[in-house]
């Protein structure tokens, strides 16, 4: 265990044990309990644990990092490393700019062979040819653009975001013979969006690695091209799980869940074993397919792979999401309690999807329980429950939580909190209310509004209200059939059948047709909800 005599000799077991950044931090708590905090030793082995070692500690390397008074090369460069593999590739660089100001201090490092590739990563990742051409100068000055891999970087940063000529003449210049440098500027020009030049070079290619096949089926995927991602991906001599899930991933994209379903299911065959990409990716899959049978054995076989440790957060949040969609709240439930650590975004998708399935109450007792857990909400927590209040019927309840939302937690309402109220109001019967609110609302009300307004004033018979709303979609351009066919159906419901006709000739003579079978319904907090949804 820590034991503060010498180094950290008997320490690196325990850094492989840590699988997730909460072990990270109960690392670094007993760290500072023993004083290991004054251990050069013991913090690079925490910086690299929290910036390399486990997914998503780079924000708590940093916040170590930044508490060091003089950190040291190997410091920077794992720091650097880290942040550019991450989501956050802008702080590699701003660390980097840190490392070379403080270059000629006391105390200070350079930057080296090692620093430059990840540096240059980073601009390729962030799109700044500019800050990664300055970075190339620095290179040049630090002697280091004969090394391989820093020659690669920056061929692979020119071709992606920076000057195509100089990543050729790099390229040009004894790369060729080197399968990386192939790959660098393969990956370039897919990066690019220039497909055909990057196929080109692939085919040129004396020496195809792994990663240019992947960067070529990766390419094809994402622009939906399965077919040619499918050939390519058959003729790869040793495909690895980046492969399998840029396939199912692209399968899942382009609607073809059931090709993507397969080769799971051939991946687990061949002995590939699947990561969290592939799993969320067929969760996704399941969420809009509604095949709660298939989700049901993911669940199964992420509860057998994570039996030990539990699920991360963001599996146990696909597994809710997919629950609700597929409308198995009960599973949802589960899922969600079974969690060992939730974010907003779990409360958010348990929250919402109780909501939309009619579980009103137990929406708004999780709302409450989430601010007594001191959880902050955020903007979309506050249409999850405001969808709950509307569905209830609750109008005092959601007045007081819009309320609650600006004047607790400072979040400016959008069109779809308004929307929500409006909703709310319409569905009580409270239109004239709700007219009134629209005139209070802080941005422009859309057609999503109007359109709830005058579903509402169908039901109780408003001709009135409902020509209004009518007024301000047509305003809006609004050119569905369902407004027209709506406020016909008003005028014929109250026996104006003159009104009623008016409407239809109107739709005959601006080319709006009803399209045939499609159903004029009262969607709006399902379509605010699912418009505004991250869960």
């Amino acid at each position: 265990m820590l034991r503060k005599s010498g180094t950290l000799r008997r320490q690196p077991a325990l850094w492989r044990r840590c699988r997730s950044l909460r072990q990270i931090k109960q690392v670094h708590a007993l760290m500072v309990l023993r004083g290991f905090l004054s251990d050069p030793s013991a913090l690079r082995e925490l910086i690299f644990a929290s910036a390399v070692a486990v997914r998503g500690g780079i924000a708590h390397a940093r916040l170590v990092f930044d508490r060091i008074p003089h950190p040291d090369w190997f410091m920077y460069n794992t720091l650097i490393r880290g942040a550019a593999h991450s989501d956050a590739p802008r702080d590699a660089v701003s660390i980097y700019a840190r490392m070379a100001r403080r270059r000629g201090d006391c105390g200070g490092v350079r930057p080296d062979k090692l620093t430059f590739p990840f540096v240059l990563r980073a601009c390729a990742a962030m799109g700044v040819g500019c800050t990664g051409a300055q970075v190339h100068a620095h290179v040049v000055k630090a002697g280091c653009e004969s090394d391989a891999f820093v020659r690669n970087a920056l061929i692979g940063m020119h071709a992606s975001c920076g000057d195509l000529g100089v990543a050729a003449a790099l390229f040009d210049s004894g790369a060729r013979g080197d399968a990386v440098a192939w790959s660098a500027m393969i990956s370039g020009c897919a990066r690019r969006g220039d497909i055909g030049a990057a196929r080109e070079l692939f085919d040129e290619s004396p020496v195809k690695d792994l990663v240019s096949w992947n960067v070529m089926i990766t390419a094809y995927a994402k622009r939906g091209e399965m077919a040619l991602a499918r050939e390519l991906f058959d003729r790869v001599p040793d495909r690895d799980v980046v492969s399998w899930n840029t396939m199912i991933s692209g399968f899942v994209r382009s609607g073809s869940h059931r090709h993507a379903m397969e080769l799971f299911e051939q991946m687990q065959c061949v002995g590939e074993k699947p990561d969290t990409v592939t799993v969320l990716s067929l969760l996704s899959a399941c969420a809009d397919s509604g095949d709660l049978d298939v989700g049901r054995r993911l669940h199964s076989y992420l509860s057998e792979r994570f039996s030990r440790t539990g699920l991360t957060t963001v599996l146990g949040n696909a597994l809710i999401d997919m629950y609700a969609k597929c409308g198995s709240m009960k599973n949802a439930h589960e899922a969600f309690w079974a969690m060992r650590d939730k974010d907003v975004s779990t409360w958010n998708s348990i929250i919402g999807g109780l909501a939309l399935h009619g579980h009103v109450n137990e929406s708004i007792d999780l709302f409450e329980k989430m601010l007594k857990g001191n959880v902050k909400p955020d903007e979309i927590t506050f249409v999850a429950v405001l969808v709950a209040c509307s569905h209830g019927g609750m109008v005092d309840k959601g007045h007081k939580y819009f309320n609650l939302m600006q004047q607790r937690y400072r979040i400016e309402p959008n069109v779809k909190h308004y929307g929500c109220m409006v909703d709310m109001l319409s569905r009580a019967g409270l239109l004239k209310e709700a007219f009134e609110f629209i005139d209070t609302m802080k941005v422009e009300p859309n057609s999503v509004i109007w359109r709830t307004l005058l579903g509402a004033c169908r039901i109780h018979g408003e001709v009135e209200l409902a020509e209004h709303a009518n007024r301000e979609l047509l305003k809006a351009k609004s050119d569905a059939s369902g407004d027209y066919v709506l406020l016909s159906n008003i005028y014929a419901s109250v026996g104006e059948w003159l009104g009623s006709e008016k409407m239809r000739k109107l739709m005959d003579d601006t080319g709006v047709n009803k399209e045939a079978g499609r159903a004029v319904i009262d969607g709006s907090s399902k379509d605010l909800m699912q418009s505004s949804r991250q869960f």
